[in-house]
């Protein structure tokens, strides 16, 4: 890609993207979210490969859809109410509406069949910033909106989430596919608790970016698109791939990695609000996405392939350090004795 496009394509995405968070228009949010997906499009097409166009096709038809959704929810709000501001969301149908579109944006079941197949069809960085940057306007606009949404619908959406990110991923080959299911999974958790606790659900967001970002740099970094791949990728940066193993652990939630955080204040949060059968149901369906982490740390780390490269060339790449993945890795390993600290916050 031209570097001046690029460079205009990162501004474009950084403006969308503060412009949405910051605005109490709805229009001005509208445009924020619009600006993100025209943004977005030539970096999942830019290798003119058919799985890209097909990925940017899909991503755009998607968001476009969802962007129209959240235009009709504010205009018949403002019909109803005479206003256009973000956290005067009353009128029962525009909450309705407003809730469909955001979990199209976001991917939450039942609208997650995109996620996927974009991400599939997306290189390693894009991916990225769709599991991540890409989430940040949606998630805002629901936190700044979560006193008038439904929270039988939220919830129902947030289950299915969780069940279907798990499950959907037990049978994955493709690291990206497997990276889409363990976010459609994480979506889940954080759309449980927005009504009660829309803070929580901003920390969740936060430490997920984190593993996250953590997560797709190291696969970056040893150009492992596949399960088959990971398992010769030691040979190359045996640190890196144990360092990989930890926060795959960390994604799945196990303590005592930061990834158990999240995890334990959204139960904790739920139990206070007397949702003990859901929060029950929603840890155990975290069990199937600990499957394939459990997995993915196995082939990355203790298992070895059964016909290992002999190439001696492996063993003499020149290993420039990472200094961004190293400090990501660190934190998403390391967190959870700061959770006291971390709590007070929320």
């Amino acid at each position: 890609m031209n570097p001046h496009a690029k460079l205009i394509m990162i501004l474009s995405l950084t403006l969308g993207t503060t412009l949405t968070i910051s605005s109490n228009h709805w229009v001005m949010a509208w445009t924020g979210l619009e600006i993100n997906t025209l943004a977005i499009i030539p970096f999942i097409s830019k290798s003119h490969h058919p799985r890209a166009v097909e990925a940017a096709t899909k991503y755009f038809l998607t968001q476009a859809a969802a962007s129209a959704l959240i235009l009709f929810s504010s205009m018949t709000n403002a019909w109803a109410t005479g206003q256009w501001d973000i956290t005067q969301l009353n009128h029962p149908t525009s909450c309705l509406l407003l809730t469909t579109a955001i979990a199209m944006k976001l991917g939450l079941v039942p609208f997650h069949f995109w996620f996927p197949e974009v991400l599939q069809g997306s290189p390693l960085p894009t991916a990225l910033l769709l599991s991540t940057l890409m989430k940040f306007p949606p998630i805002t606009l629901l936190v700044m909106t979560s006193p008038s949404l439904n929270p039988a619908l939220l919830t129902t959406m947030a289950i299915a989430s969780a069940a279907l990110g798990g499950w959907a991923g037990l049978n994955q080959t493709q690291t990206r596919k497997i990276l889409a299911f363990s976010s459609i999974s994480h979506m889940g958790w954080m759309s449980m608790i927005i009504i009660y606790s829309p803070k929580l659900t901003l920390l969740s967001f936060y430490l997920y970016i984190m593993m996250t970002t953590t997560v797709f740099l190291t696969l970056n970094k040893t150009k492992a698109l596949k399960l088959s791949t990971m398992m010769i990728t030691w040979t190359k940066t045996p640190m890196l791939n144990a360092t990989l193993m930890l926060i795959l652990l960390s994604l799945a939630g196990l303590p005592p990695m930061t990834g158990f955080l999240p995890k334990w204040l959204i139960i904790q949060e739920l139990t206070k609000q007397e949702m003990t059968p859901t929060a029950t149901i929603i840890a155990v369906l975290s069990l199937l996405s600990l499957f394939f982490y459990l997995r993915l740390a196995y082939y990355s780390t203790i298992t070895l392939p059964p016909n290992s490269s002999n190439h001696m060339k492996q063993w003499h790449i020149n290993k420039t350090p990472n200094t961004p993945t190293a400090i990501f890795a660190s934190l998403s390993m390391l967190l959870l004795p700061l959770s006291p600290m971390i709590c007070a916050t929320v």
